[in-house]
């Protein structure tokens, strides 16, 4: 079967002059519901390009998805589209709508929003100057897949526990590029600059109040410090948490770790340079992706790893408030845990060893207790992602196994280029394309226009540890391969 729709390239330019200057618009609107608790702003924010009679949308979102989560639902694009093409006579296929993916709650008239910031950036149309460049940042970020000693891998989350450090053997990479799109006004001015980059961001939890987490801290340092509009766009950030999220001695605070990210944004931003020869492309497709086939026979086997690990837990004289008092005494005087070494050293000047009897008993109880605390740490992590198996296996039956029908864009300005994704890509497939593409300035996004929850690599889909990116997905393994070699495609027709 193949899953690619035949080729439809939109709004690509016949090789011809370029006689118009790139212009750009932005704007600004606060998109944040107020009947709960808030911690900081949402915004939705419009970057409007234009060169000749080419205009391209740039919409993002402080919002958790486009679609399955949160308050925006699958009808929000087309609406959206229709408007953008009777109201503004804007090409409908011409738009790009990245979600940050914090877990923020917008407003219930957020799509009249949406609307308007396009058509007041649409209104403030001045020609710019354009310019591509690229940062690092290392320090905010870690991968939260951890591969253990046995071939599988787990993940951190906070509903569920981390695997004990004896079994894990290493933990999976980051991609720390920071992708920069500058803007500039004929004067010099910033007129906005947009920066890609991969990590979730749930550093400020629920209790906090509704938030935009790491990027809206970040993104509001850079527009004091550089002037303009600063646009996020989250990356490949699947597999890839704040650094410190499953800490637990201090409170969650994603303050620290945007203040990071704006410093190392402003200082590649600074050494950006603008040109007026900048020319605007802009490419979108549709894509059939195979949905998982092996979803039944996964459920299956992880209801099998439940009952096995179910049947080892073994039968123990301790519970609680017995075990703890005792491990605490065996680590605090490992050789005489249960009394003062005077009562065992009397017993065996007198030939007696009760001490020593009792501590081998309770030794062994704590093994026990501490092996069945291990097992039941793994069947918390196994019901959670049972769970997500079980939901998508719904969806698929549902949709009659049809493939996935999914849109793909890619952007250019000038040397800056653009793939994106609507799902939540793991961060091995971005750095797999912009290593393929060849450019410098070849960065992707997942998150925009859609959501089809987690896209993992083919080897992280058949993991047999079963974490939430190869359990919370719908597509097959396969798919990899055909995205990526779709997206180099679509980067080469820019």
């Amino acid at each position: 079967m193949k899953y690619l729709l035949p080729a439809f390239l939109i709004a690509l330019s016949t090789i011809t002059p370029r006689l118009h200057a790139l212009e750009a618009g932005t704007a600004v609107v606060d998109v944040t519901d107020r009947t709960i608790p808030v911690h900081d702003t949402l915004h939705a924010k419009a970057l409007v390009l234009k060169e000749g009679d080419r205009t391209v949308v740039v919409l993002t979102i402080d919002a958790v998805a486009l679609g399955e989560l949160g308050r925006i639902k699958s009808d929000f694009l087309p609406q959206l589209r229709a408007r953008l093409s009777q109201e503004l006579g804007l090409a409908p296929e011409n738009l790009m709508v990245n979600a940050s993916h914090c877990h923020g709650v917008l407003r219930t008239d957020f799509p009249e929003l949406c609307f308007q910031v396009i058509k007041s950036a649409h209104a403030r149309l001045v020609p710019v100057r354009a310019g591509v460049g690229s940062g690092q940042e290392t320090g905010i970020s870690e991968n939260r897949r951890i591969h253990m000693r046995d071939g599988s891998e787990v993940d951190m989350r906070r509903t569920y526990s981390l695997p004990n450090d004896s079994g894990i053997a290493s933990v999976g990479a980051i991609d720390p590029q920071i992708g920069l799109l500058r803007l500039d006004r004929l004067d010099g001015s910033n007129l906005a600059l947009v920066y890609n980059f991969a990590c979730h961001p749930i550093m400020n939890p629920p209790s906090s109040g509704n938030s935009a987490d790491f990027p809206g801290v970040a993104s509001a340092i850079i527009e004091e410090q550089l002037g303009g509009t600063a646009f996020f766009i989250q990356g490949c950030a699947g597999d890839i948490n704040p650094v410190h999220y499953k800490h637990i001695t201090q409170p969650a605070n994603a303050t620290p770790l945007g203040n990071q990210l704006a410093i190392s944004v402003l200082r590649a931003a600074r050494k950006v340079t603008t040109q007026a020869d900048s020319p605007l492309r802009f490419v979108r497709q549709n894509m059939l992706l195979p949905r998982g086939a092996d979803l039944t026979a996964r459920i299956a086997k992880v209801e099998a790893e439940r009952l096995r690990l179910t049947q080892s837990l073994r039968a123990n004289n301790l519970n609680f408030k017995s075990f703890l008092p005792l491990l605490l005494q065996q680590k605090l005087n490992p050789d005489y845990p249960s009394q003062s070494a005077q009562s065992y050293l009397h017993e065996r000047s007198i030939g007696k060893d009760g001490l020593s009897k009792l501590d081998a008993d309770n030794r062994a109880s704590v093994e026990t207790y501490l092996g069945n605390l291990a097992i039941m740490e793994q069947i918390t992590r196994l019901n959670t992602n049972l769970g997500l198996l079980k939901m998508h296996l719904a969806h698929n039956q549902k949709a009659m196994e049809m493939p996935l029908d999914v849109e793909l864009t890619a952007l250019r300005v000038g040397d800056f280029r653009l793939v994106t994704f609507p799902g939540e890509l793991t961060s091995e497939i971005g750095m797999n394309i912009k290593k393929a593409a060849g450019q410098p300035g070849t960065f992707v996004a997942g998150y925009t226009n859609g959501y089809i929850y987690y896209a993992p690599t083919a080897k992280q889909r058949l993991n047999t540890g079963y974490a939430q990116e190869d359990c919370d997905c719908l597509v097959a393994p396969e798919w990899q391969k055909a995205f990526e070699s779709q997206a180099l495609e679509m980067l080469k027709g820019l």
